[in-house]
């Protein structure tokens, strides 16, 4: 009876203090750590001390128990949402020098974003050792998609035989050197995070890193460009096509990106996701650097989301997410910066979230799929890992790669379409296959 006296009382406390940051509106960056702590609890509650509560109270009392854990829950969920509704509305449809639609579609992206990271804690430390294998499967990923987005031909397999066995001195193509740099300033932040400030130095100093195998930028690294640029979109085929254009070089790129990092630093009442989607989105505006810029402005992304305390960021590509849905992404910006200056940036922010929500999912998804990999034979597992780089292949494709029997191959197929571990498109010769 003392553990459900202590249970009970805990589970009041936490509900009185979050109903008293929330009447006041202030301090959410507390009342949410309180809440990560006390899901935690809650979980710690549920699974580990479960059968001891009732194993030692009468019967009268499970139910009641029952209810306010699961009240508890319920609340803890609500005031997740209720925080993220208090960010947005605080900014008052105007962030920095953009207009924002508050809708229920933004706030619904953003409550659930906030409410997976909430129980990512608990996650964390079911998972362990699964996490170091996808935080490296997510390093070749990130890096393989960010280059390829800039026009790059490399595959994530030719990026993981070049991250394996990197020798700088035989870095002579372009692709290469763009993919090791993009790697050398990942594994920085991804180390370092926590020391890197946000600043117009360390900007730089990030953009040095990531140019610095390439002897054809050496010129401009680390620097703020000198001559006028655009952002273009580069397509598998070798087409170009600007985008927009953007902020002039010289003093106004100079005034432009002082004004954004000292916005970003003083800014304390737009919810964090907003500020790091518009930073993100300011900064591709400005194109401070004559080149390398849409490869920076995804790994700023990922330092600010691992600054903000979105350590999960490390295990899934957004890099990846941003390749798949390319052409959306140039035609938000377009259309965003058709109505520059003092536009409306609702189109980007909803993307931004969507595209963490989504990775949010496949993150999930990964998890579940490592459960059952354990039990799967070792063809199995490497069709699923093909499978997974290569949305859309057919059984022949991953016979002649895998260099398995096309009979075994498609009879493995079916037994893992069975475990509903990928999905089967099509019928005949068109079938195909992709991760679910």
């Amino acid at each position: 009876m003392k553990f459900l006296a202590k249970l009970l009382e805990f589970i009041n406390n936490l509900q009185f203090v979050a109903e008293y940051f929330c009447e006041r509106k202030t301090y959410l960056f507390f009342l949410i750590s309180e809440i990560e702590r006390g899901n935690f609890v809650l979980n710690r509650i549920i699974s580990y001390r479960t059968n001891f509560v009732l194993n030692r109270i009468k019967s009268y009392h499970i139910n009641f128990v029952l209810f306010r854990i699961i009240s508890y829950h319920f609340v803890l969920n609500r005031i997740i949402s209720y925080y993220s509704v208090l960010y947005i509305c605080k900014m008052n449809n105007s962030v920095y020098n953009f207009k924002i639609d508050v809708d229920w579609k933004l706030i619904g992206l953003l409550s659930k974003i906030d409410r997976f990271d909430a129980s990512w804690t608990s996650i964390e430390r079911r998972e362990g050792q699964s996490l170091k294998q996808l935080k490296f499967i997510a390093t070749v990923n990130s890096v393989g998609s960010s280059t390829r987005i800039e026009g790059s031909k490399l595959s994530d397999e030719a990026v993981d035989m070049l991250l394996k066995n990197i020798d700088i001195t035989k870095l002579e193509d372009r692709d290469s050197q763009e993919v090791v740099g993009y790697f050398e300033t990942f594994d920085t932040i991804s180390e370092s995070y926590a020391e890197i400030n946000i600043s117009e130095s360390s900007i730089k100093h990030l953009h040095n890193i990531l140019m610095r195998f390439s002897k054809k930028d050496e010129w401009h690294k680390g620097e703020y460009k000198k001559q006028n640029n655009s952002v273009e979109a580069n397509y598998a085929d070798g087409a170009k096509q600007i985008i927009f254009e953007t902020t002039p070089a010289g003093f106004q790129t100079q005034d432009a990106m002082r004004n954004l990092v000292a916005w970003y630093n003083k800014e304390d009442e737009t919810h964090p996701l907003v500020k790091y989607a518009l930073f993100t989105y300011e900064f591709l505006s400005i194109h401070p650097f004559q080149d390398g810029n849409g490869r920076l402005s995804r790994l700023i992304s990922i330092l600010l989301l691992l600054k903000g305390g979105y350590n999960w960021i490390q295990y899934i590509s957004l890099e990846h997410e941003i390749e798949l849905r390319k052409l959306e992404y140039y035609r938000i910006l377009r259309n965003c910066q058709a109505q520059r200056p003092n536009e409306n940036v609702t189109e980007w922010i909803t993307f931004f979230f969507d595209a963490i929500m989504n990775i949010q999912t496949k993150l999930l998804k990964k998890l579940a799929l490592n459960e059952h990999q354990a039990k799967l034979s070792p063809k199995e597992r490497s069709i699923i890992a093909y499978i997974e780089n290569h949305a859309g292949c057919k059984s022949g494709e991953i016979s002649e790669k895998l260099n398995i029997p096309n009979p075994t191959v498609k009879r493995l197929l079916t037994a893992i379409v069975k475990m509903n571990l990928i999905e089967k498109h099509g019928s005949g010769a068109g079938t195909n296959y992709s991760v679910i």
